[in-house]
Parts: C-alpha cells; structure tokens; sequence
C-alpha cells in the first residue's frame, strides 16, 4: 500500500479526507509503476488518461495487460444487490477479493452494509477510504492492531466494526489490549464447520465458553455468531445446510442464555462465494430472537467473477432462474514464440495471470483488429512471464497475436495489478481501478 502521503487528498484534515483520497486517485500519475499502461501516458493523471478513452487494441497498450469489463462488473453488481435484497440478506461483500476501494463504494452504492476484511492491514485501507462498516472475518489478537481499531472506534462514533473470536485465549489477549478503551469492540463468536475446518472452536461447548470469556470483560461486546460454510468437510448441499442450521441454533442458545442482552440487533453472518443459496435457504428460518437478527452474507469473488472456479461453484447454477453473473476479468498476452507447429509462447505468466486454482483458458485471438475463437489453443503451464501453449495442428496462431485469456480465482488475479483499466465491449477504456495490496 502507497503511504498516506503517496495519495493525493491524504494531507486534507477530518471528515473530508476519506472521500478526498478517494478522488485523489483520479489524480495519481501514471509512470513505471503500473503495467500495461501506455508508456507515452507517463505523467498523465488517471483522470486525463481515462478522459482520453484509449482503446485497450490500437492506443498504445503493451502486453500483457489484464481488462476488467465494464459491463460485465456492473451486471455483477447489479444481480447481487437485486439477490440479496430479494432474501432479506444484509451484504458485506468481502474485499480481499479486489483491495480496491473504488469497487468498494461501488459495492455499498448496490446496496451493501459494509466491507468484509481478513486483516488489519485491509481494514486500515477501507478506512483511509472511508468504509464505515467493517466485518474482520478473522480472530483480531494483534496488540498493535487493536489499539489502533480502538482509536478509530473512539474518534468516529459512527464507524462499526465486528470481528470474530474463537477461543479464550484471544479474549485474554484482546482485552489486555484493550483496556482503557474507551469503546468496546464487538466480536462474533465462530463456529468452525467441522474437524479440518480452518478456524473456529471446534463445537458449541467452545462457543459457549468463548461467549462466558467475552461476557466477563468490559472491553468486548458479544454481538452475534458467524461462520463460513465453504469449510465444511465433502461440502454438498445437506452438510452445507445442516452447519448453518447449527450456527442458527448456537445464536438461538446463546440469546436465550442472555449472552446478548442489551443489544439493538443480533448479527448472524455466513456465506462465501460458493453456497450462498444455502445461506440465503436457512437464513430465511431464523427464528424470533429476543432483538432483530442482521442476516449478514459475505460473498466477494462475484465482483468479478471467474473462467473458471466459481464459474463452476456459483450457486447461479443451482438457481439459473435467480439470474447469472458474469466473468469481468480478460487477460491479454501476446503471441512472442512459435517454435513448432504444436507449440508457443505468449508473454503473460505467473506474475500475471492466476494460476493456484486453475491455468488461464485461452479464448480469443485478435490480429489485425479481428477476433476470432482460439480454436486449438490451449494453455499448459506458466513460468515466471511466460505462458506455454499447446497448438492443434489446424490452430491459426502467428508470432505477434494478441491472446485473450480467460482467469479462475479472482483473489489471485487483482492482487498481481495495481492499475486495471475497465474496458467497455468496443475496446474503450473508461476507467482504472486502483489496487492496495
């Protein structure tokens, strides 16, 4: 991440500088940094070069450069928003995904509550942004950390964060951290999803225990249960929902217990990229609690989407009447080696295109501003900035092409980008989407 001082806006006193960085990124300056830009671009602010709406082929891009469709990233959007609003789901879509805070107030002007984050480092960028609310899908024990989460809870009254605990051990040392606060911090209580399960206590008896160890303190507050259902062991639907159906019941016990006395509403939050529909299902028969309960979904690799991965996993599939959404990510390389008839290179590897899920999938190839389908291409490997294609003996495909390639696991596609032009179906590039990493 650029230093508050690398951001234009950042030296803006109060309230205004949040929205002022985020302006402020309009003004950063295009140079060596940020690939794939044209070189004669260096010096131009975002904003003049976004005004000059270059076209990604012909107006000086160099390979390989990866383009985030405009169309494509707003119907994503979109179709959560109708989504979750139709199941009576709160949204706080997680921003690991991108680390992009313009696609974070994208996601909150459709309709989301706040941001999830994973750790503080990204909390601290959606702050300087100025995210207000916060889910930390994760056990916040860094001392450091929780004194500065205190004193943005103590200067902004309004700012909301939660976070998860799953054991006594954290408590102790989130409270000796926070002592003297002058705000408490809320923490939801994680049930893991079974044996093998990432994080989270291990069953409701450890749920109940960590519940007692936050109740006895003063600088945390209980204010729900939460979990992530894409941990459950040989996941299908019924194991899927019969976790959820736990996590419900621990909140209904834990309520009944008193453990949430005193709250406004009880926040029950699931829900990854994969089983949404189950969250949405269960979520849809949560009782009667003694305050309302925040339906909390966490859904986040839809902002883009995917070729591959959640192409396959969308719970879309399930529910094809519920709408589609769309892969936005295209990554293009050019064609540098064609040694034999079944071989070639393209100049994209694995500092650029996703590769821990799945390889790129080649689709297009575009010469002399035609496109057509890479028929008999298929990628097989990546080095460091290359990648080896396979070429069926009638694949159409010369030195100097440019390639089209299609990406699984958006998670490891943004976090290789710092600038990401958006590119509308012509070509045009309308905008750029700044990454913090």
């Amino acid at each position: 991440m650029a230093h508050d001082s690398d951001v234009p806006g950042s030296d803006i006193p109060g309230p205004a500088a949040p929205a002022a960085r985020l302006a402020g990124l309009a003004e950063e300056r295009i140079d060596h940094r940020f690939k794939g830009l044209p070189p004669d671009a260096d010096g131009l602010t975002v904003a003049a070069l976004a005004a000059q709406r270059r076209n990604l082929f012909t107006d000086g891009f160099t390979t390989p450069v990866l383009a985030l469709s405009a169309e494509r990233l707003e119907h994503n959007l979109a179709l959560m928003e109708t989504y979750t609003a139709r199941h009576g789901l709160v949204f706080a879509p997680h921003g690991k995904t991108s680390m992009a805070p313009q696609l974070f107030h994208r996601q909150i002007e459709h309709g989301a509550w706040g941001i999830t984050l994973a750790l503080p480092h990204q909390v601290r960028v959606a702050r300087a942004f100025g995210v207000g609310r916060v889910f930390l899908a994760n056990e916040l024990v860094d001392a450091a950390a929780l004194r500065w989460i205190a004193a943005e809870l103590a200067a902004d009254p309004g700012f909301r964060f939660l976070c998860y605990v799953d054991s006594v051990r954290g408590v102790e040392l989130m409270d000796a951290a926070l002592r003297g606060s002058s705000r408490p911090v809320d923490v939801v209580v994680e049930l893991a999803a079974g044996d093998g399960a990432r994080t989270g206590a291990r069953g409701e008896a450890e749920c109940r225990a960590v519940a007692d160890a936050v109740a006895a303190t003063a600088t945390l507050r209980l204010a729900g249960v939460a979990g992530y259902e894409g941990e459950v062991p040989d996941a299908d639907p019924e194991r899927v929902r019969a976790y959820l159906r736990r996590l419900v019941a621990l909140a209904a016990d834990l309520d009944a217990a008193g453990r949430f006395a005193g709250l406004d509403e009880i926040v029950v939050s699931a829900g990854g990229s994969a089983w949404f529909d189950a969250v949405a299902e269960v979520f849809a028969g949560v009782p009667e609690l003694s305050v309302p309960v925040l339906k909390l979904l966490r859904s986040g690799a839809y902002v883009s989407h995917d070729d591959g991965h959640y192409r396959e996993l969308t719970p879309f599939n399930r529910v094809p009447e519920e709408g589609a959404l769309e892969p936005a990510f295209r990554l293009w390389a050019q064609v540098v080696s064609r040694p034999t008839p079944a071989q070639a290179f393209v100049n994209a590897g694995k500092r650029d295109a996703a590769y821990d899920l799945h390889l790129p999938f080649a689709q297009v190839v575009r010469r002399d501003g035609k496109e057509r389908a890479a028929t008999g291409v298929e990628v097989t490997g990546l080095s460091d900035q290359h990648g080896w294609l396979s070429t069926a003996p009638d694949a159409d495909l010369e030195v100097g092409d440019w390639l089209g390639m299609g990406l699984s696991h958006p998670c490891t596609s943004f976090d290789k980008w710092q600038l990401i032009p958006v590119v509308e179906a012509d070509g045009t590039v309308v905008d750029y989407i700044r990454t913090f990493f």
